[in-house]
């Protein structure tokens, strides 16, 4: 059920001090200015300057001199978010935006919690993109509302808060913000799904926000079943007692003894969690044939998997890359 912002602050209840992501647009404006309303004298507003477009000068202008005005501490990192080959611009600055946060925790600010102001819009066409890339249980489960991540507590307390209710509220109080020039480009798709296909979900289902909320949900926590099983299966797999550890190796043998779909759940869990990198559809199907061919001692076994290798050594696998 869609909340309205007092409704969802009402039940945001994160440890202080708070610090705010906060770009100087709509969304982010909104949740700054109720959580400062809130807890007064207790949030810090975070701006990253991505460095992507000539307008980002302007944004750190205007968040400095909002914070100003409303007397809101703010702190500025500037990041290099340029994508590298096979990446995207969305994911390059995600990644940029975590490390600044990073560096902002390490470096003397000490925060109860980090909140973003993704709502639910941004959820629907998270999910959307999910489906239409075919994601997994992962990608299907969109955004979460909790999360930690480098020792650092992260909320998003509008997921349950239209994207016209926050700049409802900002029009109520006079307040500006900016627009990113970048929101209109229809090169990228999350704006063509904003511009194009959320429209025609209002028009055809009303409360579609709310029931595709509802299955984001339900995958989310399918996926947290299948990840306490890869969690069992991973502990009989490995003799040592710290599954991740350089000298924990995957025992073929134990593993063919799990069913291909838990071997599946099971090795790519393995390298999320302990080696920080994901396999294809096509790259795991062929890891899975040459594990199931692992019948004879001298079968040998050396595949690309993510950003490194899995290969056969004695009776177990191991996965590395080169350049670590």
């Amino acid at each position: 059920m869609a909340l309205s912002l007092h409704q969802a602050m009402e039940a945001f209840k994160p440890r202080l001090p708070l610090g705010v992501g906060f770009s100087g647009g709509a969304d982010s404006t909104a949740l700054l200015l109720a959580c400062a309303a809130k807890w007064s004298g207790q949030v810090v507003a975070l701006h990253v300057h991505h460095g992507l477009q000539a307008a980002a000068d302007g944004f750190e202008a205007h968040c400095r001199k909002l914070c100003a005005h409303l007397n809101i501490p703010l702190r500025v990192v500037h990041v290099d978010a340029r994508s590298v080959s096979g990446q995207s611009p969305e994911d390059a600055a995600r990644r940029s935006r975590y490390a600044a946060f990073k560096q902002l925790a390490t470096d003397g600010l000490e925060l109860g919690s980090i909140a973003l102001a993704q709502h639910a819009d941004d959820q629907v066409e998270t999910l959307l993109l999910a489906l239409s890339r075919g994601s997994g249980l992962p990608g299907l489960s969109a955004m979460p509302a909790t999360w930690q991540r480098d020792g650092l507590i992260f909320y998003r307390p509008l997921l349950q808060v239209n994207g016209l209710a926050l700049r409802d509220y900002l029009r109520e109080r006079q307040q500006i913000w900016l627009e990113d020039p970048t929101n209109t480009d229809v090169q990228f798709t999350r704006n063509r799904i904003r511009a194009h296909v959320l429209p025609a979900l209002e028009a055809s289902f009303a409360s579609f926000r709310d029931t595709f909320a509802r299955s984001a949900a339900h995958a989310a926590e399918a996926q947290s079943l299948l990840q306490e099983l890869a969690e069992a299966d991973l502990a009989t797999l490995t003799s040592a007692s710290n599954a991740c550890a350089s000298d924990a190796y995957i025992s073929i043998q134990a593993l063919q003894q799990l069913s291909r779909l838990r071997q599946t759940n099971v090795l790519r869990h393995w390298l999320v969690v302990c080696h920080g990198t994901q396999a294809s559809a096509a790259q795991m199907h062929e890891l899975l044939d040459q594990v199931s061919a692992c019948t004879t001692r001298g079968h040998r076994l050396h595949i690309k998997v993510g950003a490194g290798y899995v290969e056969r050594q004695d009776s177990h696998l191991r996965w590395y890359n080169e350049q670590l």
